[in-house]
C-alpha cells in the first residue's frame, strides 16, 4: 500500500498531524536516484522542539547544498503516532519524501540533553534496526550521533556506529565523501568504520571497550591502533551564512518560533559549572555587517515576527550595542522585534533595553545562578548583588513589570544561607521598582546543579532527590506570594539527568531496559514517571544514587578518552580556585588563562573590533504607523479566496493563520497592524475548519494600507509561499456586509461502503421533522434540533453528500455530528472519512 494512503489512515486519530506532513518554505526536494549519499536527519524529540534546533537547519543546509548528497529530516514520534505506526506495522519515514528511515545510508542522530535517550531507540526501533551497533548487518544504515551530549555518550554509545565531537559544519560533508567512497569501493562495515575514526572529531565508540573491576570503571581502552583519543573538532571561523542556507519556516508552532542568527559562538567567561562554556570555546565573532545582511535576508524570506540573536552570551557580542540599533533602524517598522536570550546581568545595559522595547518588550531573565556574592565567587559568575540591582532597576525604569531570575541549588559549597540569599535577593530585585512595586513581578526560576563532563565541577556530589526537595519546599514556604512566583524544575528529572551525565555504558542497558518498559519523552513532564527508571534500575542490578556521588580526582571517568580540548590541569587548577572563591577572567579581556585549547595559529578567539564609539545616533526612534483617523486614509478591505486540500488539512487553524501570515510578509503586502503592546496583523478568516477535513472554498479579510496590485500576479506570488494543497484563486474587495445564512455542501468519501443500516438511518433522519441531539461543553449540557440545518443528505455507496446550514450567532451542527448523529458512523470511522467542503452559497432566509 502507498505510504500516503496508510498515513491516510493514521493521521486522522493522532494529535498535531501536522508534525508528520511537512510542507515547510525552503525545504529541499531531491530524487535519491540522483545523488550518491542519503542522509536521514533525526531529532529525537518532538517536532516542536526539533524545528527550534539551531544546529539540526545548519547541517540540513550544508548537506544539501552538494548536489551529490541529500538530506531529510525526522522527529520523534509521539506516543499517539508510535502506537499507530505499530498498531499498521509502518516503519518511521523522513517527512520529504517518506521514504523509511532503513533506506538512507546514514541516519545522524542530535544528542541534545540526557532525557531523549529513551527516544533514540523509538527512532531506530520504528526504523526496523537492531538497537545495537555490534548486531546491525553489512546492509544496515549507519547510525551516527553529534551534540551537546557527545561529549559524554557513554551512556548510549553502544547503539551508535559513530559519534561527531564538536563543530559538524566541516565534519558532515568529510563523512558524506567517506560513505560515499566506501560505498563506491563496496567497503565493508568495519573499514567504513575505520575511515571514519581517521576525521578528525569522529568517535566509533566500538573500537574502545570499557573495563570494570567489580562493577567499577577501572578504564577506557583503545582497541585499534593510533586511535587512543578523540580530540573534539573546532572550527576555527564561523560558516559563512550563505552556507548555512535560509532557515526553514515551520508549519506546527515550535518552542522558539522566530528567526535565529548566530552572532557568536563560544564562551570565555569561566562559570565553573557550564559545560558549554567548555565545549564551545574559543569565542568565534560574526562581523556585525554580516549578522544585518542575515537580518534581512533572513526576514524577507521567512516572514518571522522576531529575530533572536544567539549566543552562549548575547550581550559579550563585542559590537552589540552598534548591532542592536543597526537591527532595529532597520526592522522597528516591519514590526519585527529583536530578541538576546542569553544575556548576563551587567552587559543588558539601558542602551541596549531602550532599542529592544521600540517594537514590544520581549522576555527580560537575568541569571544570578547563586543567591549570594560567595557563592557567585565560587563558581566564577563573574557578577554582584549590585549589578543585577542596577539592572533591574534599569528595567522597572524602562516599563518592564516582569523580571525573571534563574538560579541553582545544590552548587558546589551552598549553605542555608545562600538559600535565604535567593529569597533576599528577589525581594530586593521587586524593591528597585520603587513606587511602582505593586505593579512588577518577580519570577523565580529554581533548577538542581548536575555536575557536567569536562567542568571544573565534573567531580562534585549532585544533591540527592530528597534534598533537593527539602530546599525547593524551603523556597516554596518562605518566598512572599505577593509579587513572586516561584518555578523550579522537577528534581525528579534533574536526577535521571545526573544519572546520564556522567554515566558509563552500563547505563545502556538500563535505558533499553526502560525504553521496553514503556519509558518515552522522559523531557515532557506528562510522561515522566521516576518510578519507571527506578524499577528498570532494580532489573539490571543498578544502583541510580551511585551516579550521583562525588569523583575522586585518581578514579577513571569515563569520558577520559574523549578530549575537549581544554586540559585536565586547567579543570583541576580552576577547581581549587573555586574553593578558594579566587576569580578567573575572561581570557578575551584579561589574557591567556592556558586552558590548552588554542594554538594560536588555526584555533584561537575571533572577536570583531569594537568600535571607539558607535557610530551614528542612538536610533531613531520608532515610527509610528498610519492608521485610519477620521479624515484619513482608512485602508483597503480584501477578502482572499484559497483551497485547503491535501496534506494542508493537516494542519490546525492557528497553525493556517501563521502560514498565510508570513506568506503575506514574504511576499510583500502592507497589511495594516494594530496598536499596542503586541501589535498583529489585520487579518481575519472564515470559521475553522476541523484538522483533516479539506475545503475549496475557504478565505480571509485583510486590511491592507493600499493596492495589492494585479490580482492574478497576488493569487500567484502567495500560493507560491503557501505549502502544497494551499492555493489562491481570487482576491477581491470585501464585502459591505456579511450574510445572515449560509449553506455549505460537503462530500464524504468512506473507507468502505455503507451498510444497510446506515442508509436506513439516512432515509429515517430525512423522513423526520425533528433531531433533537444533546451536547456537553463545560459541564453544561444542551440540546439542539439538528433536523433544519440539513437541507440535503444523499447517500451512495461509500460516498456522502450534505448541506448544511449556519446563522450567524447561532449554534450549527458540524460534518462529523451527522456522520455520527445521523449516519451511524462511530467515532473513529467518522474521523477517517475523507470530507471535502465543495461549495458555500449565501442564503436570505431567517432560522
Amino acid at each position: 500500500m502507498d505510504n500516503t494512503v496508510i498515513l491516510d489512515n493514521i493521521l486522522p486519530l493522532v494529535k498535531k498531524p501536522g508534525r508528520y506532513v511537512g510542507g515547510e518554505a525552503h525545504c529541499f526536494y531531491k530524487d535519491p536516484a540522483t545523488v550518491e549519499v542519503t542522509f536521514a536527519l533525526v531529532f529525537p524529540d518532538l517536532y516542536e522542539i526539533g524545528m527550534s534546533h539551531f544546529g539540526l537547519q545548519i547541517l540540513y543546509h550544508i548537506l544539501n547544498r552538494r548536489d551529490n548528497v541529500l538530506a531529510e529530516r525526522c522527529f520523534a514520534p509521539d506516543v499517539d503516532m508510535e502506537q499507530e505506526l505499530r498498531r499498521h506495522g509502518f516503519p518511521l519515514t523522513s517527512i520529504e519524501s517518506r521514504r523509511p528511515l532503513a533506506d538512507f545510508d546514514v541516519i545522524g542522530i542530535t544528542l541534545p540533553y540526557e532525557l531523549c535517550f529513551t527516544n533514540i531507540l523509538t527512532i531506530l526501533d520504528l526504523a526496523g534496526l537492531p538497537l545495537r551497533a555490534g548486531e546491525r548487518s553489512e546492509n544496515d544504515s549507519l547510525v551516527i550521533g553529534g551534540g551537546t551530549c557527545s561529549m559524554n555518550p557513554e551512556p548510549v554509545a553502544d547503539f551508535f556506529d559513530a559519534i561527531v565531537l564538536g563543530d559538524g559544519e566541516e565534519v558532515a560533508p568529510e563523512i558524506a565523501e567517506t560513505v560515499r567512497r566506501a560505498k563506491k569501493e563496496a567497503c565493508g562495515r568495519r573499514e567504513t568504520l575505520i575511515r571514519l575514526a581517521r576525521i578528525a572529531g569522529v568517535y566509533v565508540p566500538s573500537f574502545f571497550e570499557p573495563r570494570y573491576r567489580d562493577g567499577v570503571l577501572t578504564g577506557v581502552i583503545p582497541l585499534l591502533e593510533g586511535y587512543e583519543t578523540v580530540r573534539r573538532r573546532v572550527l576555527p571561523r564561523l560558516p559563512d551564512i550563505a552556507d548555512t542556507g535560509v532557515p526553514l519556516v515551520p508549519v506546527v508552532k515550535p518552542v522558539h518560533d522566530r528567526l535565529g542568527i548566530e552572532i557568536a559562538r563560544g564562551c570565555t567567561r569561566g562559570c565553573r559549572f557550564c559545560q558549554a562554556g567548555i565545549i564551545y570555546r574559543p569565542v568565534r565573532e560574526r562581523p556585525v555587517d554580516e549578522i544585518l545582511a542575515a537580518a534581512d535576508r533572513g526576514i524577507g524570506a521567512t516572514g518571522f515576527e522576531e529575530l533572536a540573536l544567539l549566543s552562549l552570551s548575547s550581550g559579550d557580542y563585542s559590537c552589540m550595542p552598534e548591532l542592536i540599533t543597526r537591527l532595529m533602524d532597520r526592522f522597528a517598522d516591519q514590526h519585527v522585534s529583536v530578541s538576546m536570550p542569553s544575556m548576563r546581568v551587567g552587559t543588558l545595559t539601558p542602551e541596549i533595553m531602550e532599542q529592544i522595547r521600540r517594537v514590544r518588550k520581549t522576555g527580560f531573565t537575568v541569571a544570578p545562578e547563586a543567591g549570594t556574592d560567595r557563592l557567585r565567587e565560587v563558581i566564577n559568575k563573574g557578577i554582584t548583588e549590585a549589578d543585577l540591582l542596577d539592572t533591574c532597576r534599569n528595567a522597572f525604569a524602562m516599563g518592564w513589570n516582569l523580571i525573571k531570575l534563574y538560579f541553582m541549588i545544590g552548587l558546589p559549597t551552598e549553605t542555608g544561607a545562600d538559600i535565604d540569599g535567593i529569597i533576599d535577593l528577589a525581594a530586593r530585585a521587586r524593591q528597585e521598582a520603587g513606587e511602582n512595586m505593586k505593579r512588577v513581578q518577580i519570577n523565580v526560576s529554581v533548577g538542581t546543579f548536575v555536575p557536567k563532563p569536562h567542568t571544573p565541577f565534573q567531580w562534585e556530589r549532585q544533591l540527592s532527590l530528597d534534598e533537593a526537595r527539602e530546599r525547593i519546599d524551603y523556597l516554596k514556604a518562605r518566598l512572599p506570594r505577593r509579587g513572586f512566583k516561584l518555578k523550579w524544575h522537577d528534581p525528579r528529572q534533574s536526577m535521571m539527568e545526573g544519572v546520564f551525565s556522567r554515566g558509563d555504558r552500563q547505563l545502556s542497558r538500563l535505558i533499553e531496559t526502560a525504553w521496553r518498559g514503556g519509558v518515552r519523552l522522559d523531557g515532557w513532564s506528562e510522561h515522566y514517571r521516576l518510578e519507571n527508571w527506578r524499577q528498570a534500575a532494580g532489573r539490571c542490578g543498578i544502583d541510580l544514587e551511585s551516579y550521583l556521588r562525588a569523583r575522586e580526582r585518581t578514579e577513571a571517568l569515563p569520558w577520559d578518552h574523549l578530549h575537549s580540548g581544554v586540559d585536565r590541569a586547567f579543570l583541576e587548577k580552576e577547581h581549587e580556585r573555586a574553593m578558594k572563591q579566587e576569580y578567573t577572567p575572561d581570557c578575551r579581556t584579561g589574557g591567556c588563562k592556558l586552558c590548552g585549547l588554542c594554538d594560536f595559529k588555526t584555533v584561537k578567539p575571533v572577536v570583531c573590533p569594537a568600535p571607539d564609539r558607535m557610530s551614528g545616533t542612538r536610533g531613531r526612534p520608532p515610527q509610528k504607523q498610519a492608521e485610519p483617523v477620521s479624515g484619513g486614509i482608512p485602508g483597503i478591505f480584501y477578502r482572499v479566496h484559497y483551497t485547503r486540500l491535501g496534506d494542508s488539512r493537516w494542519y490546525s487553524h492557528l497553525e493556517i493563520l501563521q502560514l498565510i501570515f508570513r506568506g503575506l510578509r514574504r511576499i510583500g503586502v502592507a497589511v495594516l497592524h494594530s496598536q499596542g503592546f503586541n501589535p498583529t496583523p489585520r487579518v481575519s478568516f472564515g470559521a475553522a475548519l476541523p484538522v483533516g477535513m479539506e475545503s475549496a472554498v475557504e478565505y480571509f479579510d485583510m486590511k491592507c494600507a493600499g493596492p495589492v496590485g494585479n490580482g492574478d500576479d497576488f493569487c500567484r506570488r502567495l500560493s507560491k509561499e503557501l505549502p502544497p494543497g494551499m492555493e489562491v484563486f481570487r482576491i477581491e474587495l470585501k464585502p459591505g456586509r456579511e450574510p445572515g445564512a449560509l449553506c455549505t455542501t460537503y462530500e464524504v468519501a468512506l473507507n468502505q461502503p455503507l451498510s444497510p443500516d446506515h442508509l436506513s438511518r439516512i432515509d429515517r433522519f430525512l423522513r423526520e421533522e425533528s433531531r433533537v441531539i444533546e451536547r456537553i461543553r463545560k459541564r453544561k449540557r444542551r440540546e439542539i434540533d439538528i433536523r433544519p440545518l440539513v437541507v440535503r443528505l444523499e447517500a451512495v455507496e461509500e460516498k456522502i453528500t450534505f448541506e448544511l446550514v449556519s446563522y450567524q450567532g447561532k449554534a450549527g451542527v458540524s460534518p462529523r455530528e451527522i456522520l455520527v448523529q445521523v449516519v451511524g458512523l462511530d467515532e473513529q470511522e467518522a474521523l477517517l472519512a475523507r470530507m471535502v467542503k465543495t461549495k458555500v452559497r449565501e442564503l436570505n432566509a431567517n432560522p
